[in-house]
């Protein structure tokens, strides 16, 4: 069908003045700017000193993955005839931190809660969930389980 192509400026705002002359010497503070768009204030997770005030890069990764499986779930409800009248996620991921400091995410779990306006439509809702996942691109694209755990009420 296509390519497509995404582009995001991440711009380092964290030099403290001495720049990157010491590990405790710079903040891990960024932006990240998509033109015609609101900034994001990122930061590290505060466990690797960085600022909790901002989003860090493994909040933003659960949240696309979030995202991405949602989107899908609601266009596949309005092609198949079910009417979704609310929906949320409160998303949760895992990292695993190895002896050198590196890391990697091991699992992403998604708990969408969705209403659909007609009760007989909730089976075809929570079915729709495994459709979600296969078609979402976020989820296809990474090295580790993305699971839901859905209800439809």
């Amino acid at each position: 069908m296509g390519t497509h192509h995404y582009e995001a400026d991440v711009v380092w705002t964290g030099n403290t003045g001495s720049g990157t002359s010491g590990h405790k010497t710079y903040e891990r503070a960024h932006e990240i700017r998509v033109a015609g768009k609101a900034t994001i204030l990122g930061s590290s997770d505060p466990s690797f000193r960085g600022d909790p005030s901002r989003h860090n890069p493994e909040e933003l990764l659960v949240a696309s993955l979030a995202q991405c499986h949602m989107l899908w779930f609601l266009h596949l409800a309005s092609v198949n005839g079910v009417v979704v009248t609310e929906y949320r996620d409160h998303a949760t991921g895992t990292m695993a931190e190895h002896p050198d400091g590196s890391g990697r995410m091991t699992e992403v779990l998604l708990h969408p809660v969705v209403a659909v306006a007609d009760p007989a439509t909730r089976e075809t809702a929570q079915a729709l969930h495994e459709k979600a996942h296969s078609m979402c691109f976020i989820a296809a694209s990474v090295n580790f389980p993305v699971r839901h755990e859905p209800t439809v009420v």
